[in-house]
Order: structure tokens, then sequence, then C-alpha cells
């Protein structure tokens, strides 16, 4: 084929060459479905706004976006950060953001990278399936930055900010973890809303008329404890929900935007459980268009080692004695565990035979790969995956290290037969989003006394709370129910190994 482009200079027309070509190889080689794409060439400075606001356009205003532009712009004017070469967006088309700053080179790998590598992972991965609507997720934002403008105009910019500093501080508590019966149209988000606030004027929710100490009846006795928390879903994980629906003294613009946090919230849940396998997948697909371009004399010998440079430096791994480890690289994990696969399918050892029987030796790499990439996420990928050879390579061991013994770290697992099933175990686990994040659900209502909300945390491998953090979102969270709130940390037997409590400012 004819050069793409020559040196590191680029124009519109060259993009399109570069698109074009790439996006040949990924559907008629690869085999990759993907949603139509969109380019946006943006300046260092719209690169940063884009940090500032986790890479969303159109989001709404909050001061948590520009603190985050502050910090991002003073580190990169001194020198000591760069930027990304690209940001990319689950949506249809999918929108790639590239640097103007990028050379050719750069921005064909960006191109491979994201509107061909994220691209398919985001519309085929299960779990974007069932949790993101990529048709209408930018309509959705839209939607939510012209209702947050409209509310603090007329409630005030105060009231408005308050209100999204808890939906925020609360934002991790905001997702549901099993999907329902379909995922939300976001599209019709906007319709739906204006359809709630009429009928919220039409209509009064004569559940929480009465306050405590008042002189109004009491509730019907003869409905039971249990069918009152069945009424109000309890117990619930997904905290933003619950107050969204049943706290009593929200205001329908609040609880309008508790939803709209909430839906960002779950928009993001898969992202959070893929980064390894997404990340690992675009570089793979890179790897692959950006040699066969260059085979295919596309891209010239002096372009492919700018390539190979930019590729190495995304792939870096530290060893566990190097100062600049700080944990696994989700690119450098994620694209030896591709290539390992393909080697796997391709070109087998006896040991990849007794691990991998059902693909070993297959001889379709991509068909192995997509299916991979369509129904699996890290931890699972991880656990199932993760072969003996590429442990080696990484040279993987696994250590324990516990204030309570006097000895202090000790090595829990080694390069033999026992020892790979307990590091793959426990690299899967430390990606389990059940395993790493607190599992907080609201478990009960006083609804004829106090109206106190409690909450429970089901503490895992004895990991409690942080002290300081506990207390600010407990802060939070009673603002918006309106009424004291506590919160027990139990065990697996049920044990309350702490408790904490908080009360409305």
């Amino acid at each position: 084929m004819a050069p793409l482009y020559e040196g590191a200079e680029w124009d519109f027309a060259t993009l399109q060459r570069i698109h074009d070509a790439c996006a040949d190889i990924a559907v008629s080689e690869l085999g990759l479905d993907l949603y139509p794409n969109q380019i946006e060439v943006i300046t260092a400075e719209q690169m940063l706004d884009a940090y500032s606001s986790t890479g969303m356009p159109l989001f709404y205003k909050h001061w948590s976006f520009g603190k985050h532009f502050t910090q991002h712009e003073a580190v990169y004017r001194r020198g000591l950060q760069g930027l990304a070469y690209e940001i990319v967006i689950n949506s249809s088309p999918c929108i790639s953001f590239l640097m103007e700053e990028n050379t050719a080179t750069m921005q064909a790998l960006v191109i491979a990278h994201a509107c061909m590598g994220h691209n398919h992972f985001f519309k085929n991965n299960y779990l974007f399936r069932q949790w993101t609507n990529a048709e209408g997720i930018l309509d959705y934002l839209s939607f939510a930055r012209n209702y947050v403008a409209r509310c603090e105009e007329r409630y005030g910019q105060a009231r408005v900010e308050r209100t999204l500093d808890a939906a925020h501080a609360l934002m991790g508590q905001g997702v549901h973890r099993y999907p329902g019966k379909k995922k939300p149209d976001l599209r019709d988000e906007e319709r739906r809303e204006r359809e709630r606030r009429a009928y919220d004027e039409q209509n009064f929710n004569d559940l929480w008329r009465t306050v405590p100490g008042s002189d109004a009846s009491p509730a019907p006795s003869g409905i039971s404890a249990e069918r009152k928390r069945a009424l109000l879903g309890l117990p619930q994980e997904n905290i933003l929900y619950f107050l969204e629906k049943s706290a009593p003294r929200l205001e329908p613009w609040q609880r309008e935007i508790l939803r709209m946090v909430r839906q960002i919230a779950q928009y993001f849940y898969p992202q959070r459980q893929t980064k390894v396998m997404n990340e690992g997948t675009a570089t793979y697909v890179h790897y692959r268009i950006m040699n066969i371009l260059h085979e295919r004399g596309g891209i010239s010998d002096g372009n492919f080692m700018e390539f190979l440079q930019s590729h190495t430096n995304v792939i870096f791994q530290p060893a566990y004695d190097d100062p600049r480890f700080s944990g696994f690289n989700p690119y450098a994990l994620g694209f030896a565990m591709m290539r390992d696969i393909e080697r796997i399918v391709t070109t087998p050892e006896e040991e990849d035979r007794q691990w991998f029987p059902e693909i070993a030796g297959t001889g379709d790499a991509m068909a192995v790969l997509r299916d991979i990439w369509a129904n699996y996420r890290d931890e699972s990928f991880i656990g199932q995956f993760l072969s003996p050879n590429l442990m080696r390579q990484m040279r993987m061991f696994q250590i324990h290290d516990d204030p309570g013994v006097s000895e202090g770290i000790r090595i829990d697992a080694i390069q033999n037969e026992r020892g790979y099933r307990r590091i793959r175990r426990a690299l899967a686990r430390s990606h389990d989003v059940g395993w790493i994040d607190p599992n907080i659900e609201v478990a009960d209502v006083d609804l004829t006394g106090d109206r106190r909300l409690i909450l429970h945390h089901h503490v895992v491998n004895g990991i409690l709370l942080t002290e300081a953090d506990a207390r600010r979102v407990l802060q939070h969270l009673a603002n918006l129910w309106s009424y004291d709130v506590i919160l027990r940390e139990i065990d697996s037997d049920g044990t309350v190994l702490k408790e904490k409590s908080c009360s409305p400012a």
C-alpha cells in the first residue's frame, strides 16, 4: 500500500486516510464490531479541561472540576506530568479526543487504540451492554447540564452546590450491582422528568405527612415492620436510589439531581471493573494494526520506530523493587495476557494444554479473544486466563504483610503448582469490586418513631472504614435524609464491630 503520511505533520485528510486504513484492518482482518467513530482534535488546555470532568463532555458545572483542572494544569506547566494522547467516550458515535500536538504516527496509534480497540470493547462487552446506553448518554449529559443551570437560577447556586456535594460524596454507593429487567433509556430521561414533575404537582404522598412529636395519628397498626421494609425496598444497596425515592424532605429538583448523579455513576460502573481488559484490548488491537500497516508499507521504518518507543512506554512495568513500582500497570498486564492467550491458542506447550484445555491449540486467536472481550471482566478474566508462563515472565509472587505478626512480611506463594493458583486467585481478587469496595446498604428506617436511618457495612477481611472519611460522608447523608443516621459495621457473624452516628446540620 502507499504510505499513509510522510514525516510528523498531518492534516484532516491524513487523519481520514489513517482512520480508513485502520478500520479496514480492524473489521476485515481482526473481526471487530464498531460503533461509528467521531474524532475531535483538541488543544492541551481542552485536554486538561476534559481531565477535570472525568473525560466527559457537556458536564454540569461543579467546583470540584475547577479544582482538578488547577491541579492538573499546575503539574503539567512545570513539566512534571504529561497529558494523555487521547480520551475516548463510550457513546454512539464513539467520540475520541486527539491532541493536536500529536505527530502523525501518534495520531495513527491513537486512532488504532481508541477508535478501534476501545470502541469494540465498549460495544461488545457484556457489562457495557447491561449497564450503559451509548446512544443516549450525550443527550442525557446535555439535559443534566441544562437542568443544573436552571436549578441554580431558580433555587440559588449555594443550595444546588450543597446537594451536588452530598451526591458526589455518595457516588460510590449510588450504583446497582445487579442488572434489572431493562437498562435505562437515557434519551427519554428529559421527557420522564417533566412527567414526574407534573405528577408530583397533582398528587400528595401521605407517607411522610407526619413528623415526630406531632398529633397526627400513627401509621396503621395492621402493617407489619417487615411489610414496611418491603415497601421501601429494604435492604437497599443503592443509597442514592433510596434517598431519591424515600428521603422525606427533599424537594423534587433535589431528587432529580440525585437521579442524575446516580445515572452517571452507573455509566462508569463497568469501566471500574474492566480497566485491565479494556486497556489490554485497545493496546493489543493498536499493536496488531500498526504492525500490519508497517508490513504493508503504510508506515515507514522511521515512523514505526516512533510507534514502538511510545508503545514500549505505555506497557512499561517496573519491577517490584523499583522505586517507581505502584502495582501492576493495567496496560502492561492486559497486553501481556492478550499476547499470551494468542500464544496458547496458536503454539501451545504441554503446560498450556493442562491449564487451558478449552482454548489451547484451537488455532483462531482472534475468535478466542473476541469471545473473552465480550464475556469477562477483570476479576474473572485474570482468574481464568493468567498462565504460569506469564507469571514466570513477570516474576510474580505473593506476599502477606500482617502488622499483628512480629516477623512482618512473609512470602505466601511462590512459583510452583499450588503457588500459581494462589497468585492468580489473589491478583484476580484485587480487581473484584465486591472485595475492594465497601458493602454498605440501607438496612432499616424507623418510620413510626424518630425516622433515623440505619446502615450496615458488611466488613470483609476485617477492614473497617476510615474514621474521618466515614464521618464526612455520613454528614452528607444525614443532610440529605434530614434525620439522624446510624452506621453499624458488622462482621459475617452479625457482631457489631463499630457504630457511628450523625445528625443533619
